[in-house]
């Protein structure tokens, strides 16, 4: 969940931080405080649009950091970590995005630079933000599908996976078919590259690490007198009159004669001759090292031509002697496809053939899981819409194909198109959702599917901005249900003009604006019981405050407390 949010110099907010917890957390005030201004911001984080007006005036830059704390180590957060090279530890992840007032946008995840694309996609995993105005995933059909497989991972992923590792190698087998088929004179072309590459690989014989025993043997004549120094002195230290071995046998002697007396002086007498032992093997040793060094500048000479000759092949075959000697087999392998390159086709299609009938049997194995997810779908979608007063409402989920056909063309999620669609009205024909057109109806009919896939998304928090715009009465009480009833699953982020919605609230925000030195400020102020009471009732009347009023406000906080436990303790 996102439990602190930073924010300088954006808009009209000089600095403030923000503490976020659990559960359900709703942002009230009047209108043009500033309520929406910290919704864009977090947006920013997940890697949203920028421009310079986000700079507060007269700043140089503005600044945005939110910390998220990960509960699960399954988290999709940490896939996407690995594949961008950003370290996630103690289950934090820290996004960070500046812009600054020339309309330059830096981006860091824990603390290292990433492109904007990147930030995306930590973003995606930790933010999903719904507005009455802007287009989310639920509202993009090509994104059903994604979405349907979600409702039942336990049975689709272990498929999914199957069908996704077939499809893969259908789609390289077909990629190399295409490239073996390609025209003659480009495929003559290709053949004469390789064959050019391949007698200049061959020339130069290169034999697996030589470059590292080269680099090694060059760095020993390098530096043949240091080493030959080095050695001698150490040789001199040890053998010869008054030396290290001389002096060693001496002590040796010594504990000898009387070994016998202690059981500790006979311990170290041992332990003594045997580290003289080790040390006259090791000067013997150095002695032989001395006589086999020799300086050999014609050698040198010859490991440098070499050595040339292996760099200039690294810069157009591989970083390394045995990354050149793999791409030369991969040439080798081609030529031969090549000059065979009829039976290698026949080849490739038996193998095409092959996979894409497994691949047929996992997608429809894809399709039917897909199939019985649906129907459990549809009926919980029509119950949760019953509760939103859309009685009259009917939701379906079509398949194209509807039925399985051999001649269905296979993807990467099989062969299945997948699109959710909706009619309000008794009598209406059903509609893709993105073509839904009241949005009041919009809201709620996003709410269920929230509902429906909040806590399958694994999504840490999930932000409404005024979603219950157009709504009242019973509706708006439905709406606020529904509302906490995802705050089980993610943490709820909620801007509201609602009073149903606000009283429903775990924590309450209070966000106004006041003048400071001239210059406009937004400050937060999280709300005590009797202080969101008061602003229940500010929600319900406006600017008049009534005693009746006051006492419905009560009553609502009432209600709405009573209904949080009761779906407390049915969970």
């Amino acid at each position: 969940m996102l439990t602190e949010l930073s924010i300088r110099n954006f808009a009209i907010i000089d600095q403030i931080t923000l503490t976020f917890k659990e559960g359900l957390t709703v942002l009230s005030g009047e209108t043009g405080a500033g309520k929406s201004i910290i919704i864009d911001a977090i947006q920013l984080l997940a890697g949203g649009r920028a421009s310079v007006d986000f700079v507060r005036h007269g700043e140089d830059k503005a600044e945005i950091e939110g910390l998220f704390s990960i509960d699960s180590k399954s988290h999709a957060i940490y896939t996407v970590g690995k594949q961008f090279g950003v370290d996630i530890q103690d289950n934090d992840v820290v996004l960070q995005r500046v812009i600054t007032s020339s309309g330059k946008s830096i981006c860091r995840v824990n603390g290292k630079l990433v492109t904007l694309a990147i930030l995306k996609e930590f973003g995606r995993t930790l933010i999903d933000i719904h507005s009455q105005h802007e287009t989310q995933s639920l509202m993009v059909p090509e994104n059903h599908i994604e979405l349907l497989d979600l409702y039942n991972p336990d049975h689709i992923v272990q498929v999914k996976e199957e069908y996704l590792s077939l499809y893969n190698k259908l789609e390289a087998l077909k990629k190399r078919y295409k490239e073996l088929s390609e025209n003659e004179q480009e495929m003559a072309q290709r053949l004469d590259l390789l064959e050019f590459q391949l007698r200049e690989l061959e020339k130069a014989n290169l034999q697996p690490d030589e470059d590292i025993e080269l680099e090694k043997e060059r760095n020993q004549l390098v530096n043949y007198e240091k080493i030959y120094k080095g050695v001698i002195e150490a040789y001199n230290a040890l053998y010869g009159e008054q030396r290290g071995l001389e002096w060693l046998s001496l002590a040796q002697r010594s504990l000898d004669e009387i070994n016998h007396y202690d059981d500790f002086i006979a311990k170290k007498s041992e332990s003594l001759s045997n580290h003289y032992y080790m040390m006259e093997d090791l000067t013997y040793e150095l002695s032989n090292f001395m006589e086999s060094l020799e300086y050999d500048p014609d050698r040198l000479n010859e490991i440098e031509g070499r050595l040339s000759e292996i760099s200039r092949l690294k810069k157009k075959y591989g970083s390394t002697v045995s990354e050149i000697i793999e791409y030369m087999g991969s040439i080798e392998e081609e030529i031969e496809q090549i000059k065979n390159k009829d039976s290698h086709l026949q080849k490739l299609t038996t193998e095409m053939e092959e996979i894409e009938k497994d691949a047929f049997i996992e997608a429809k194995q894809l399709h039917e899981l897909r199939k019985r997810a649906a129907n459990h779908i549809v009926l919980e979608v029509q119950e949760e819409l019953k509760d939103l007063y859309l009685e009259k409402a009917a939701f379906n989920v079509q398949f194209t194909p509807d039925n399985v056909i051999d001649s269905a063309l296979l993807h990467k999620n099989g062969f299945d198109q997948v699109r959710f669609l909706i009619s309000t009205n008794a009598g209406e024909p059903l509609k893709e959702i993105n073509k839904v057109a009241s949005g009041g109806e919009l809201s709620r009919i996003m709410l269920v599917l929230k509902k429906l896939f909040a806590k399958h998304q694994g999504v840490t928090s999930v932000i409404f901005d005024e979603v219950d715009t157009g709504v009242s009465g019973r509706v708006a009480q439905a709406i606020a249900e529904k509302i906490f009833q995802i705050s089980n699953d993610s943490q709820v982020l909620c801007i509201s003009h609602l009073p149903q919605v606000a009283a429903m609230a775990d924590t309450h925000l209070f966000i106004e604006k006041n003048e400071m030195q001239n210059r406009t400020v937004t400050n937060v102020k999280e709300l005590s019981k009797m202080e969101k009471i008061n602003e229940l009732t500010r929600m319900m009347t406006g600017t008049k405050v009534t005693d009746t009023a006051r006492e419905h406000a009560k009553e609502l906080h009432e209600l709405a407390h009573n209904y949080k436990k009761s779906i407390l303790v049915k969970s």
